[in-house]
């Protein structure tokens, strides 16, 4: 799944913010089991980048609220 940036969630409809939100959430915790399970994941910086992507669609999510 790719990382998304800001441009790309702004564009995004309330709909599509929340699937995605959805997605990287399942990611998370997909990535999150492996690691515990003492896999070696195929990229150690990935759980970081779909945190950052978590953290990036809340922000732009509560920025559309107070608007």
């Amino acid at each position: 799944m790719a990382i998304l940036r800001v441009n790309e969630i702004r564009d995004m409809s309330p709909e599509e913010r929340m699937d995605e939100l959805e997605k990287m959430r399942d990611e998370l915790i997909r990535e999150r089991a492996l690691s515990s399970a003492g896999g070696a994941p195929d990229n150690p910086g990935r759980i970081g980048e779909i945190r950052r992507t978590i953290a990036r669609i809340k922000t732009i999510q509560n920025e559309k609220k107070e608007i």
